[in-house]
């Protein structure tokens, strides 16, 4: 039995190292093989600079947007039944499903120029084609589920009978809520918006679509390799990779410290 198990072992460390290999091979091979004089020239390249700290700004109001909108609803999913809830959250993990470009053109569709909401929200000096808020509503789209189903199974963990009592020794619903449930299911809450801020960060589809200009880290990116070719977009690609590693790495950090 022993034997087995050592044998079991050693064949999920083979396995699970190949898939880690696959993803640490190209990452290090791109950063390494680009010269340090070319990330320098890069870097203090004012377009460069703003294509990622806007990458950043932009994930981060996204961000900020789902957790006001979307951690209420995660806690009417995990603490209510009703009529149409598969529905639901079948709609919240749609996003993951459809292609981004897709997903960019059915937001062009409602918040263009020509769209019910693009021509709503034109008379207060808002649009969202070629804009921030284009970007801001590409990245929400695509990553707020990530958001939504962390917060959801984090307050379905919390028992309700923990509320309950919240609720027999006086507090409201918004006091149970906010005194219990929310920081027992603060952990999955914040894993869930480290992923969605991550993963606007890297979104170019719908972006691309909606908005090219001002260009984000990722379509500066395919703009540079498609004018200029690999050699002039890889020091680009390499810091893209170090800015969203580092600030994940970060954001991981807090996490934990949060946890202990």
């Amino acid at each position: 039995m022993t034997s087995r198990i050592n044998w079991l072992k050693v064949a999920f460390t083979l396995l699970g190292g190949t898939l880690l290999a696959f993803i640490l091979w190209p990452l290090l091979n791109t950063i390494f093989t680009s010269h340090p004089h070319e990330l320098w020239r890069t870097i203090i390249d004012p377009q460069v600079q703003g294509a990622i700290l806007l990458s950043f700004y932009a994930s981060a109001i996204a961000t900020g947007i789902a957790i006001v909108t979307g951690v209420p609803l995660a806690y009417l999913l995990a603490r209510h039944e009703f009529a149409g809830k598969g529905v639901i959250e079948g709609l919240i993990d749609l996003p993951i499903v459809v292609p981004h470009t897709a997903a960019g053109i059915a937001l062009l569709m409602v918040f263009g120029r020509e769209g019910i909401l693009g021509k709503a929200f034109e008379p207060i000096g808002m649009r969202f084609v070629s804009s921030v808020p284009g970007i801001v509503i590409a990245m929400l789209f695509v990553s707020m589920p990530f958001l939504v189903d962390a917060a959801r199974d984090g307050f379905a963990a919390v028992d309700p009978r923990l509320e309950r009592v919240a609720r027999t020794l006086g507090a409201g619903p918004w006091g149970a809520f906010r005194r219990v449930a929310l920081p027992l299911a603060w952990r999955n809450i914040l894993s869930g918006t480290v992923l969605m801020w991550a993963r606007g960060l890297s979104e170019f589809g719908a972006v691309i679509i909606l908005t090219y200009h001002p260009m984000v880290a990722p379509v500066l990116l395919y703009e540079r390799f498609e004018s200029y070719g690999l050699n002039y977009a890889r020091p680009v690609a390499v810091w893209i990779i170090l800015s969203a590693l580092a600030v994940f790495i970060v954001l991981r950090l807090l996490a934990r410290t949060r946890k202990q």
